[in-house]
């Protein structure tokens, strides 16, 4: 006879406890679809993007494409929150065990591949409704050619043909990756492959250019990492056999904490890029569903504080088994399952505010200037101008900020364990974040993008000063001190994957003198002198990448020469100087070029702009070659300071070590005393009968102070502890 208990069980504590994890689960997906598509309709609906009216006489696309291309786009949108929760799980949330995949999470890669190729299918049908409404034509009537056409030539459709490579190639390379590394790559590609349609919506004709793109694609990134994560953990949880979910649901909250977070700034951003008054928010059916979609969010973070509050912070406190454990099990899968249907309901609403019209701006007349720069022309420059006409670029407010962050934590982690870590590094770095904060955000920034001889300041800036500066904050190695090694040995967190990415075959390429040196030296030429540069000034996207080149290539150039986090190897400082000397050369080559120009450069795009305080452009691009030229000598003599102490540092290294050595009975060359004992044990292998290069530990010591590890110093990546 069962007890009173099990008698008065609710129906669904009855079915959580007896079905089968993927019955379940396959219950869960079929009420979260219906719930997606309810939602989907009710805000088409709403937004009144499928009651367009048709004018006689003009042709029309139809219904079929009205509703068919949201209902490709939420296709899509499903299969990538699934293909980026998979490889979540099986890359992040899942243990590894010496660089490769455990069984289940191969398992998962395999299940992406099927997912990634659902969402090129996906994209591909969107591609066709899309060309459809693009050229007016009821479904069937649009060829072949017609689809090719529009894919090739028209913004929308190259992003999603880029959509469709990448994730073929996920479906494809996925069938046969067994180690965590092929695993993150995959998992990168996917969050790649979110982006690009993101970045030719709304966004890309939104006002505040720097807020409505890298806001749209950061949350589009956000919530499918967060939608995907859960989805895959509340499977995971599911399943009799599953490996570890304890560690894993840990995991995922602290990742959920973060997706949570993206999603609230880069949502907030893109409000405040299409709403141009508080009225818009509750006057226009646009901001009617922003508002639905702040209430999901709200009642998404009510469930993910009881995640981590009530069931999360107490997994494991009770035995596999027992009752404290079960109920615990069925608290987590009714909190994960009801987050997941709203979830469900958010991407419904999502893709339907994306195909309603945001409301227009306030002015009726706009600036023609506005519709490329993103705002007016502004007033003739000044020490005012500059210090209020800032401009809030997304991507690199949240780049000083979370990285700030991030380091001052590091910094903190330290001392609080009674580490020390030098005040110079410190005040470098904050310093190196200043500089992308005066140049990028002030109102540099604004006339950067009108005047020649600003841009250059933010240039040169960026690719000469501040690296340097991030450089000599040594980042990777308080990382590696700072960083805790992961619970399990064999497995791969934060710490781990710094480390493999330092000792990485890509880390040795792009650090290698031979590829940092040139990408540093000739890209200005290869940028300004072709029609590149008036190309990427066009856009936004085209503003972002001239910025993160800069300065990722002088980050590499300035890590070989004056780096101090452990590098792939170790570069003889008078290599050093010579690289040095050879770039400031052909940079200060490079603003007497631009200063020799005949006709002024990129007319094609400063043409566009009539500035009525300036009336010379040739003159400014005089002065901007003058900036180039000019400034490459504040950072040359900043290097050579620097180099010149780390030389004498290195000797005084070196000269200590070779004091230990011969207070423990070596001579004071200790390559000597190696070479020595190498000759020895040749000796010794000849007398024996031995082949004179068999084996032995002889040749490994003569060869070690030739070496660089990457372990060198304290923190290094050899040290376990990361306390050095």
């Amino acid at each position: 006879m069962a007890p009173p208990a099990q008698k008065n069980a609710s129906p669904l504590k009855e079915y959580l406890d007896k079905a089968p994890g993927t019955t379940a689960f396959a219950v869960l997906a079929v009420l979260a679809g219906l719930l997606c598509v309810i939602a989907l309709g009710a805000t088409l609906i709403l937004g009144g993007s499928v009651f367009a009216q048709v004018i006689p006489g003009l042709p029309d696309a139809g219904e079929a494409v009205r509703w068919g291309l949201p209902v490709a786009k939420t296709v899509m949108d499903a299969a990538a929150v699934l293909t980026i929760g998979l490889l979540l799980m099986a890359v992040v949330l899942l243990a590894s065990k010496k660089g490769h995949l455990s069984p289940q999470a191969a398992g998962y890669v395999r299940g992406a591949t099927w997912t990634a190729l659902v969402w090129a299918l996906g994209a591909v049908a969107t591609l066709y409704f899309q060309a459809s409404e693009f050229l007016a034509k009821p479904m069937g009537e649009v060829s072949v050619d017609e689809v090719t056409a529009y894919a090739g030539s028209v913004s929308s459709g190259i992003s999603l043909m880029f959509v469709v490579l990448i994730t073929t190639g996920i479906a494809l390379f996925g069938r046969t990756t067994t180690t965590a590394t092929g695993g993150l790559w995959l998992l990168v590609a996917s969050l790649v492959a979110v982006t690009p349609p993101a970045l030719t919506g709304h966004s890309a004709s939104s006002g505040a250019h720097e807020l409505a793109v890298t806001g749209l694609a950061l949350h589009l990134v956000s919530i499918c990492a967060w939608v995907g994560g859960l989805v895959a953990l509340t499977y995971h949880a599911m399943r009799a056999d599953a490996q570890e979910p304890q560690t894993a649901a840990h995991r995922f909250s602290r990742l959920a904490l973060w997706a949570y977070v993206g999603v609230a700034v880069s949502g907030a951003a893109s409000a405040l890029a299409r709403l141009y008054s508080l009225d818009d928010l509750f006057g226009t059916e646009y901001g009617l569903i922003i508002v639905v979609k702040i209430v999901l969010f709200g009642i998404l973070g009510v469930f993910g504080y009881a995640h981590r509050r009530w069931v999360v912070a107490r997994i494991g406190q009770t035995p596999r088994g027992g009752a404290g454990h079960a109920f615990r099990r069925r608290l987590f899968l009714l909190l994960a399952g009801a987050e997941v249907l709203i979830m469900a309901a958010v991407i419904g609403v999502s893709v339907g505010l994306g195909r309603t019209a945001p409301p227009p701006p306030l002015e009726s007349t706009v600036d023609p200037a506005a519709a490329i720069l993103g705002f007016p022309i502004p007033p003739a420059m000044s020490t005012q101008n500059l210090l209020t006409l800032w401009r809030p670029d997304l991507f690199f407010i949240m780049f000083v900020v979370v990285s700030g962050a991030l380091y001052l934590g590091g910094v903190y982690r330290l001392v609080k364990r009674g580490d020390s870590w030098p005040v110079g590094r410190t005040v470098a770095f904050l310093l190196g974040l200043l500089t992308i904060v005066a140049v990028q955000l002030s109102g540099f920034a604004t006339y950067a993008m009108i005047m020649f001889s600003t841009h250059m300041i933010q240039h040169m800036v960026l690719a000469m000063l501040t690296p340097i500066l991030l450089v000599l904050g040594a980042p990777a190695t308080l990382a590696l001190r700072a960083l805790r090694p992961a619970e399990k040995r064999g497995d791969r967190g934060p710490r781990e994957w710094l480390n493999a990415f330092l000792n990485s075959r890509f880390s040795q390429i792009v650090t290698h003198p031979a590829v940092a040196a040139p990408i540093f030296v000739f890209s200005p030429y290869a940028l300004y002198f072709t029609p590149l540069f008036p190309t990427l000034m066009n856009d936004h996207l085209g503003h972002l990448f001239m910025g993160v080149h800069f300065l990722i290539s002088g980050f590499l150039f300035y890590w070989v020469i004056v780096g101090i986090d452990p590098a792939p190897r170790k570069v003889p400082f008078l290599l050093r100087i010579l690289l040095l000397l050879v770039a400031m050369g052909f940079h200060a080559f490079f603003g007497i070029a631009i200063m020799e120009q005949a006709t002024p450069m990129a007319m094609q795009y400063y043409g566009q702009f009539d500035i009525p305080w300036m009336t010379d452009q040739a003159a400014d691009q005089y002065a901007g070659g003058g900036v180039a030229w000019a400034l490459g000598e504040i950072p040359t003599v900043l290097v050579m300071l620097a180099l010149v102490v780390q030389w004498s540092r290195d000797d005084e290294r070196q000269e200590r070590r070779r004091e230990r050595h011969s207070r423990r009975g070596g001579s004071d060359d200790a390559d000597m005393d190696a070479y020595n004992a190498y000759l020895a044990e040749l000796d010794r292998r000849s007398r024996e009968g031995a082949p004179a290069g068999a084996g032995g530990t002889a040749t490994a010591t003569v060869e070690a102070p030739e070496e660089t590890d990457a372990s060198e110093g304290p923190g290094g990546v050899g040290d376990p502890s990361g306390r050095g």
